[in-house]
């Protein structure tokens, strides 16, 4: 099985070898002080993951109709007008 987490140091030390693997469809997972920070996956799968992400985003006119309705009436506030030099 082929190793598929590095850390930092080591990843540097074999670029090629992480890029390969992730080019072979397996996504490379690199850590830093023990915590996972960066995880090397293929350009073309970025893409897909990317646009994906975008079919799943609400579009402008969903947004609006998520806005919660309420249609009890309320008071406005008393606006003071500010004096103007014309």
């Amino acid at each position: 099985m082929a190793q598929s987490h590095w850390q930092l140091q080591e990843a540097k030390n074999h670029f090629s070898r992480v890029v390969d693997r992730a080019l072979a469809g397996e996504p490379q997972h690199v850590t830093r002080r023990g915590r996972e920070v960066v995880v090397v996956v293929a350009a073309d799968e970025f893409r897909r993951l990317k646009q994906g992400e975008r079919r799943h985003a609400p579009g402008f006119i969903e947004h609006l109709l998520a806005i919660p309705r309420d249609d009890a009436a309320f008071e406005r506030g008393e606006l003071a007008l500010r004096e103007t030099d014309l």
